[in-house]
């Protein structure tokens, strides 16, 4: 019986891509290896988000190959589908972003390389899941994006976006449900652009409604940005018993020079309006955002523009990155490129606010209480049980081994300023 591993990259819709190959492959009858050694194909789901990612993937997987020599190795996704072209003696096959449930025919054929043209399908490939490897269950719901961002290449290798059907969601998260899930993520490369490719159009509000039909406990949503956060979707949120109190806005900078630049279509503005709106409609909301430094062409007073009004915006937690320049895009070839040291030095000041905005998040919800669900295995440093809260906060707590998978209510009663670990008890 051959075996396999799967090693993942990057974002949830990746993580759930991973979950649907490892089940088509169990069920076509291969063994999941305990360890290395043991391992017949080395499955590597990639990711091309920015050049780090990249290099990130190569080392872990020259590193793979040179003590695992006599191990087949495959890779798939987004690094696979951009360098389909190049030839790679790494990898003994290839294959591309909507092959990934074809995984079992694709090890048993003789073709290296199956990568399609990702633009050449218009419709979303829905493949169900019985199972989830982890406590929450993600459901991908929507795949490629319709922006052109100056920056970005995810677009090239995902395609125009694709929807699933508000059936196929439906079903997919009543099977998990049927099956002991309490919770469930919404994911894709662009959730908010769900429904704009059927006839007629649908919006993500749309499927929202549909899922409050279900008997799912709680649903998170990924990431959005601030045109699709609408009156009319913050107060269907407000009034649903399901949904988690957790947002994280793709903003990428809050200057509206780089916003332009980068092609997002908002200013500082709108983003301004959506967050303090959020933030007094919801309590205790968790708001999170990724920011971008070093775009081509943003000066200091553009960065300093972005850095002051991240400090006064109520956010909980910015995820900040370099500028990283990608092939084949409009950003990689402007003038006023800005240098390395310079990117970090920017970042690391963006970590120092981040840092203080969600210790003094954290802090606020001392003393509040959450029904959450239990993680199936104890934290390895602490020993202890642990969750996440609908507002996003991983919490740790005592408990025996008949609370896993249960869901139970917590009172959150101490953080570590150092670690921010969130100390609570069972009630």
């Amino acid at each position: 019986m051959p075996t396999f591993m799967i090693k993942t990259f990057g974002c949830k819709t990746n993580q759930t891509e991973s979950a649907v190959m490892e089940e088509k492959l169990l069920q076509a009858g291969f063994s999941a290896a305990k360890n290395v050694s043991e391992c017949d194909y080395y499955i590597f789901n990639s990711c091309a988000v920015t050049l780090e990612a990249e290099k990130k993937l190569l080392q872990a997987v020259k590193s793979f190959k040179h003590n695992n020599p006599q191990t087949k190795i495959i890779l798939s996704g987004c690094y696979a589908q951009l360098h389909k072209d190049e030839k790679n003696p790494l990898f003994d096959k290839i294959f591309g972003i909507y092959e990934k449930p074809d995984i079992v025919k694709i090890i048993e054929n003789d073709t290296k390389i199956t990568v399609s043209d990702i633009n050449s399908h218009k419709d979303f490939r829905y493949e169900k899941l019985s199972n989830f490897n982890r406590t929450r269950a993600t459901i991908k719901i929507q795949d490629g994006c319709n922006n052109r961002c100056s920056y970005c290449t995810i677009c090239i290798a995902r395609g125009l976006s694709r929807s699933c059907k508000t059936e196929d969601v439906i079903e997919q998260i009543n099977t998990l449900s049927d099956n002991g899930y309490n919770e469930i993520v919404l994911t894709g490369i662009h959730v908010g652009q769900w429904g704009l490719d059927f006839s007629p159009k649908k919006s993500f509000l749309d499927l929202l409604k549909e899922i409050e039909k279900t008997s799912i406990k709680t649903y998170r949503i990924g990431s959005l940005d601030p045109n699709e956060i609408t009156d009319e979707l913050i107060d269907f949120l407000k009034k649903s018993e399901k949904f988690c109190p957790h947002f994280h806005l793709s903003l990428q900078s809050l200057c509206d020079k780089t916003l332009k630049n980068m092609n997002r279509h908002y200013g500082f503005e709108k983003i301004k309006n959506v967050v303090e709106k959020l933030n007094s409609s919801f309590e205790n909301v968790f708001l999170g955002t990724d920011i971008i430094v070093g775009f081509p062409q943003e000066t200091e007073e553009d960065f300093n523009t972005t850095f002051e009004r991240l400090k006064e915006l109520p956010l909980s937690q910015i995820h900040v990155f370099p500028y990283s320049a990608r092939p084949n895009t409009v950003a990689a070839k402007m003038d006023g490129q800005i240098p390395q040291a310079e990117k970090h030095r920017r970042m690391s000041l963006v970590k120092e606010v981040s840092e203080e905005k969600h210790l003094e998040f954290l802090k606020k919800n001392i003393g509040s209480r959450f029904f959450v669900t239990v993680e199936k295995n104890p934290d390895k440093k602490t020993g202890l049980y642990k969750a996440v809260t609908p507002n996003y906060i991983k919490v740790f707590f005592e408990g025996t081994p008949d609370i896993k998978n249960k869901y139970v209510q917590i009172q959150i009663k101490s953080v570590d300023e150092n670690s921010h670990n969130v100390f609570a008890e069972t009630l």
